[in-house]
């Protein structure tokens, strides 16, 4: 059975240019920078505006938390000697996807050819969470269970109210951009391994795709590692933030894991109602509450959140991670980054100034808070 619940946390950055707070490229010898100071957990991501981090296996939130803040210490430090700032959000307020370009190399050429004109709207960034599950035939019984609590790491993480300069009205528009990609949403429900690698499978063998890792589930087995990867959550514009939903993937995971050393799951309910939630937390993020299938209600975040901290207090305080979730119960209560950001673009408006360059500062301002 599971015991270390190791974790790590990947994050994408875009990068602004200090003074007209425009996305700017990622200059070669920035890149090169990086890596020299941190070899094999920093890479160029899609587009060239774009710079990816990866944290090692981590078994506590304290290690995760210095390793995570030297990465973002080390991009901002790196990408200011260019004038350069990085901010951790899904979208950028104003910038113009038409306007970027993406990296040259055989990867991203190669996803290029493969998605069209698809791929050039990728002007998003998000955050991915990995939870160590050695044992495979654990991982395909757990990745169900686990779906269903997806919306609500959404609804927590939602960064991405605006696009192109516009307010969508959604809180995580980067879902709808990503959606639009092939083998992406919730998983598909497997009842083991074998199923998985067989359906996965067909398309390896008929040269659809290479590998799994052109399978872009909101939640997947990873093809690298030996974990399970939940990739719906929009990157997050706080250090601390980001660590309270790697805390939550890894209490949920060792709370599953308890529950099957007892002879019980968590309750399976089709996609579909799963989906629901899924557009709930895309459309509102924590505003209106999720469905709880259980008792037929819409809830409160707020009074979901209690009831999760109830459910994972045994697993957080073993952990050692109860202060990270009980931050995510003031998210719930006190608004996420899309929350933040409008009410900053609100308060500009009516100071009269430009709203879209406001938001960009105030992501600047929160990618630098917790350093």
């Amino acid at each position: 059975m599971q015991t270390e619940y190791t974790l790590g946390i990947e994050e994408e950055y875009l990068l602004v240019d200090r003074d007209s707070l425009q996305l700017a490229e990622a200059p070669a010898a920035l890149m090169e920078a990086c890596q020299a100071d941190f070899e094999g957990q920093v890479s160029p991501e899609f587009l060239q505006c774009q710079i990816e981090v990866g944290t090692r296996p981590h078994t506590t939130i304290a290690s995760a938390r210095d390793d995570l803040k030297r990465l973002r210490a080390c991009v901002s430090q790196r990408a200011g000697e260019h004038n350069l700032v990085p901010i951790a959000v899904s979208c950028h307020p104003f910038a113009n996807w038409k306007d970027q370009h993406h990296t040259r190399k055989e990867r991203y050429d190669a996803l290029q050819h493969a998605l069209g004109g698809v791929a050039r709207r990728m002007l998003i960034c998000g955050m991915h969470v990995h939870i160590g599950v050695e044992d495979k035939a654990l991982r395909a019984d757990l990745m169900p269970q686990l779906s269903y609590f997806l919306p609500h790491l959404l609804a927590l993480s939602a960064s991405s109210p605006f696009w192109n300069g516009e307010d969508t009205g959604l809180s995580s528009y980067r879902l709808t951009i990503f959606d639009n990609l092939p083998r992406t949403g919730l998983p598909p429900t497997f009842t083991s391994w074998a199923e998985y690698e067989r359906t996965t499978g067909i398309l390896v063998e008929l040269g659809v795709i290479e590998d799994t890792t052109k399978i872009w589930w909101d939640l997947r087995p990873s093809h690298r590692f030996p974990t399970l990867e939940t990739r719906i959550m929009d990157v997050q514009p706080r250090l601390e933030h980001a660590l309270s939903l790697a805390a939550m993937n890894q209490a949920l995971m060792r709370m599953l894991c308890r529950m099957k050393a007892r002879n019980l799951r968590w309750r399976h309910y089709d996609r579909f109602l799963v989906g629901e939630n899924r557009w709930r937390a895309q459309r509102y993020g924590v505003g209106e509450g999720l469905i709880d299938f259980g008792d037929r209600s819409i809830k409160p975040m707020t009074v979901l959140m209690d009831e999760l901290m109830g459910m994972l207090s045994e697993d957080a305080e073993a952990l050692g991670t109860l202060p990270e979730i009980a931050r995510l119960r003031q998210i719930a209560e006190h608004g996420n980054s899309a929350t933040r950001q409008r009410r900053v673009h609100a308060e500009a408006l009516a100071r009269g100034e430009d709203a879209g360059q406001a938001v960009v500062r105030h992501l600047i301002e929160e990618f630098h808070a917790d350093l």
